[in-house]
C-alpha cells in the first residue's frame, strides 16, 4: 500500500524537527507532501524540504495554477493522515475556531482524513486555559493531539510544551497509519466497543504530601501512562473514572476526572468510586507523609535541626485487593530500577492483584513519552518492547477487555 502523509510545518524553533521527521519517514516508505506556514518558512526553507520529500513544497493558497483545479481541495483529501508539526498555539486555536485563512488551515477545514497534531510552544502557552480549552475542542472533534515533552526549552524555561523527538513523532504517525497486513482495528467504529457497559477506574500521577503550606514530598510521576490507559478505555467504550493527582494534563475526552493531592484524597477518592469492573492503578503513590504537617511554612532550622517525622501512607493496591467491593481485574503498577519482574510477582501476590505492570523506570520513563512493560500475572511474567505510551495503554486495554469477556463467560 502507498502510504501518503500531508505534513503542514507551523512556525517556532521546533519546525527544524520537520526536516528530521521528513527523512524518517522517507525511509519507512513513506510519501510526505509538506506544507510549510508563513511562520515555518521563518526557520526551514522549502528547498529542504523539497529536497528531504523529494515533492512538491506548497505554500500559498494564492498559486494560479493549482488552484484552477481546486488544488487545496485535492491535497486535503489525497493523503493517508494530515500531520500538523509543530503545531504552534496560535494554529492550534485557529484549527480549534475553524478559520481559513491560508493555505494550512484551509487544507485541515476541507479535509476528511485523519488529523494528527504535534504541539510544541512554551509552558506558560502550554498551560494557559486558552490552550488547553482548543485542545479540548480539537479532541472532541476527532483530532489526535500527540502529548509534548517535558524539559528545557529554547527560551530558557523548563516544562512541557517540547516538541518530541522526531522518532516519538514517526512512531506516532506510522501507529495511526493504515497497516496493508492487518485485518480491521479493534475498536473499529462500525464494531462493538469492547468495554461497553463497562467501568474502569484509574489512578494517575503523583501523589504531593503536605509538609507545610509551601514544601510537599512527592516524586517525579507525569501523569501521562495513566492518562492514556484512561483515554485507551474511553475510546474502547468504558465509562471511566481517572483519579488523578496533581499534574499538567487534560482531561481525556469522554472520561470523569476526580483531582486529589495526598494519598489520603486520592484512597477516598478511589471507594467513592466502586464499584468498578477493572482497577488500572497507575498512580505513584507516596510512601510515607509528615506526621504533623505544619499550618504555616517552616523555618529552615525546623527541617535541619529536628528532621520530619514520617508514617506511612495508605496502601491504596493492597486495600482495594482485599475491599468487599474488590473490581473484578485488579491492576497495579510496580515502578523499579533494574530487571523488576521478581519483585513484581511477589507484589502481586502480597497486594491481591490480578496484573501487575512492571517497568524499569531508571532512564527517562517518569515523564517521558514510552514505556517498556512486562506484565506479571498468574502465569508468568510477558515482556513488551518499548513502545509510545498510548500504544502501551491501548495493548492493555486491549488485554483487560479480553480478561473482562472471559470471565463473564465463566
Amino acid at each position: 500500500m502507498d502510504r501518503r502523509i500531508l505534513l503542514i510545518i507551523g512556525g517556532g524553533i521546533a519546525a527544524y524537527k520537520s526536516c528530521e521527521l521528513v527523512r524518517l519517514l522517507a525511509r519507512q516508505g513513506i510519501a510526505v507532501t509538506c506544507v510549510l506556514t508563513d511562520a515555518g518558512a521563518q526557520f526551514v526553507t522549502p528547498m529542504t524540504l523539497a529536497t528531504l520529500s523529494g515533492n512538491r513544497v506548497h505554500t500559498s493558497l494564492w498559486d494560479a495554477g493549482e488552484e484552477a483545479e481546486i488544488g487545496h481541495i485535492q491535497l486535503s483529501r489525497a493523503a493517508d493522515l494530515v500531520v500538523v508539526c509543530p503545531a504552534t498555539a496560535d494554529l492550534l486555536a485557529r484549527m480549534a475556531g475553524g478559520l481559513a485563512g491560508d493555505l494550512a488551515t484551509t487544507l485541515l477545514l476541507a479535509t476528511d482524513t485523519p488529523v494528527l497534531a504535534v504541539p510544541a510552544m512554551n509552558v506558560r502557552m502550554w498551560q494557559h486555559p486558552a490552550t488547553q480549552r482548543n485542545l479540548a475542542t480539537l479532541r472532541a472533534d476527532g483530532v489526535t493531539v500527540m502529548e509534548p515533552d517535558e524539559g528545557p526549552m529554547a527560551c530558557g524555561e523548563y516544562g512541557p510544551g517540547r516538541l518530541p523527538e522526531p522518532e516519538q513523532i514517526a512512531a506516532e504517525i506510522m501507529r495511526l497509519l493504515p497497516d496493508p497486513l492487518a485485518g480491521q482495528p479493534d475498536f473499529a467504529p462500525d464494531r462493538p466497543r469492547p468495554l461497553h457497559g463497562r467501568h474502569l477506574l484509574v489512578t494517575a500521577g503523583p501523589t504531593h504530601e503536605a509538609i507545610d503550606p509551601v514544601r510537599f514530598i512527592g516524586n517525579r510521576s507525569s501523569g501521562r501512562q495513566g492518562f492514556a490507559i484512561a483515554a485507551a478505555a474511553a475510546e474502547a467504550g468504558a465509562r471511566v473514572t481517572l483519579v488523578s493527582g496533581p499534574v499538567a494534563l487534560p482531561t481525556p475526552v469522554g472520561v470523569d476526572r476526580v483531582d486529589v493531592e495526598s494519598a489520603a484524597e486520592m484512597q477516598a477518592a478511589v471507594i467513592a468510586a466502586l464499584p468498578a469492573d477493572a482497577a488500572v492503578m497507575v498512580a505513584a503513590v507516596a510512601d510515607w507523609r509528615p506526621a504533623d504537617a505544619a499550618a504555616g511554612k517552616l523555618p529552615k532550622s525546623a527541617l535541619t535541626d529536628t528532621g520530619i517525622r514520617l508514617q506511612p501512607n495508605p496502601d491504596i493496591l493492597a486495600d482495594l485487593g482485599h475491599h468487599p467491593q474488590r473490581p473484578s481485574l485488579l491492576v497495579g503498577f510496580a515502578a523499579e530500577t533494574g530487571d523488576p519482574r521478581a519483585s513484581a510477582a511477589e507484589k502481586r501476590a502480597r497486594k491481591g492483584a490480578d496484573w501487575i505492570v512492571a517497568n524499569d523506570v531508571s532512564g527517562d520513563v517518569m515523564g517521558g513519552t514510552a514505556n517498556q512493560i512486562h506484565l506479571v500475572t498468574a502465569n508468568g511474567a510477558e515482556s513488551w518492547p518499548q513502545l509510545p505510551k498510548d500504544e502501551v495503554a491501548r495493548r492493555l486495554v486491549a488485554r483487560i477487555a479480553e480478561a473482562l469477556d472471559g470471565r463473564a463467560h465463566d
